[in-house]
């Protein structure tokens, strides 16, 4: 296959309108740089990806959900949403980081 042709497959794949969010992002217990993306004061303390959802969902973002590992701690379990891109993905990601922080309070403490 000539260089061009697959450079214009691999483009084709990629979805340039959608923001991929990892729960690593939003993880308290996570340093910057081991990958959390937003100030400590907006994190939650190990999230889950059903407050992820949750989170989206509030927000009224069109995701998609997903299980997976993250690459740069390969062997715990993680998961992300893909989510259509409606601005830039740092405003994208504090958001959400806020909401998830609105739902922990929200939640009756577990004894």
């Amino acid at each position: 296959m000539p260089r061009s042709r697959a450079r214009v497959e691999h483009a084709q794949l990629k979805e340039y309108e959608r923001l991929v969010v990892w729960l690593d992002y939003l993880d308290s217990e996570k340093k910057r740089r081991e990958g959390r993306r937003v100030p400590l004061n907006s994190c939650v303390r190990a999230p889950t990806l059903e407050e992820l959802v949750l989170a989206c969902k509030r927000l009224k973002l069109d995701f998609q959900p997903q299980k997976a590992f993250h690459p740069k701690s390969s062997r715990r379990p993680s998961g992300y949403v893909s989510i259509k891109k409606t601005g830039p993905k740092q405003q994208t990601i504090v958001a959400i980081a806020r909401e998830m922080s609105r739902i922990r309070g929200s939640q009756p403490k577990k004894v």
